[in-house]
């Protein structure tokens, strides 16, 4: 075994002796969140790939429940911005305050001072107040009058927004939606799930049943260890050429950027993670492609009038793109 592979193998070694406990982190959500474990997995994968999220759907469909319980079961520090048009910048970065015994200003830490921050209705908040996260969230640091305060590690911003209540809204920029690694959609659940939630609520809350299983040690070393999965170089390709296909498509105007291709390659680590495996195959990269990307995208006039959407074009790039190992998917 040469040096790369020992390397290789013992850093797969810790990793594995998170599986359980990531096996756990599920099923204590499931407890709350009731049949939606794809979009709990996605979330998790953007945890541990260290990015953001934008969960978007409407009211009472338990966006920012997931959040809150996903605090719970990881034991991170929460805190919850409820966006809103008089909610500044500087409710969200901190500020200076002068202190008049000491006669000296000092620094009051912004919402964006914690371990996970649920960013709720986003795009009610003005266009200042949502330039606000985009240091935090890109570089992990935040500046006011000129000094530099790092956040707490890890961190990750979890934004929510209704997707049919555009009054009073501020619609999300390219530029700040391409920070989000993932955009996920909750949906209706079917009417026994409902019925399951209706049942659980009778009495006390679920989500007060959750226990915490992983604290933010567990997940340091999970993101640092997920980093270094195995990616084959075929699989580099296979991400480049996905991306390019965006550039190319005829019914897009605007397409991936290469933030949207490391994105990709550390979510489907991630994901190849949490599905078992130390190393990554074109089914954990085709299974995140969607969420990963479609929000970074950019219809042309005449596909919107044909109500084509983003999920269908990069199904057909997927359907399209040659996979490693297999040729093309039938």
């Amino acid at each position: 075994m040469n040096n790369e592979n020992i390397e290789k193998a013992a850093a797969a070694a810790p990793l594995d002796s998170y599986r359980d406990k990531v096996a756990r982190v599920i099923s204590e959500i499931e407890k709350v969140i009731v049949g939606k474990k794809p979009e709990i997995v996605l979330l998790l994968t953007a945890m541990f790939a260290g990015s953001h999220v934008l969960i978007e759907d409407v009211p009472g469909t338990g966006k920012t429940t997931l959040a809150a319980t996903m605090a719970k079961v990881t034991g991170l520090e929460f805190r919850r911005a409820q966006f809103t048009p008089d909610v500044m910048a500087s409710d969200i970065t901190g500020y200076n305050i002068y202190n008049r015994q000491k006669e000296e200003f000092e620094f009051r830490k912004g919402l964006v001072m914690c371990n996970l921050m649920l960013a709720d209705e986003i795009n009610r908040a003005s266009p200042k107040t949502q330039s606000a996260l985009l240091e935090a969230m890109e570089e992990n640091k935040v500046t006011v009058d000129g000094v530099t305060y790092p956040v707490p590690d890890p961190f990750m911003v979890i934004a929510t927004q209704n997707p049919t209540g555009y009054v009073g809204t501020y619609p999300l920029p390219e530029a700040q939606l391409d920070r989000f690694a993932l955009k996920i959609r909750m949906g209706y659940p079917s009417p026994e799930e409902e019925l399951n939630i209706i049942m659980s609520r009778r009495g006390a809350n679920p989500i007060d049943s959750v226990e915490n299983v992983i604290s933010a040690d567990d997940l340091r070393a999970i993101r640092d260890g997920v980093a270094d999965l195995r990616i084959d170089p075929e699989l580099y390709r296979y991400i480049v050429n996905l991306i390019g296909a965006t550039r190319k498509h005829s019914q897009l105007a605007l397409g991936a950027s290469p933030r949207a291709s490391v994105a990709l390659m550390h979510l489907s680590q991630a994901y190849a993670f949490i599905r078992g495996r130390n190393y990554v195959l074109p089914e954990d990269i085709a299974a995140v492609f969607r969420p990963a990307i479609g929000h970074r995208l950019m219809l042309r006039q005449d596909a919107k009038l044909k109500g084509i959407t983003s999920d269908e074009i990069l199904g057909e790039i997927l359907r399209a793109t040659e996979v490693p190992y297999k040729g093309k998917r039938a």
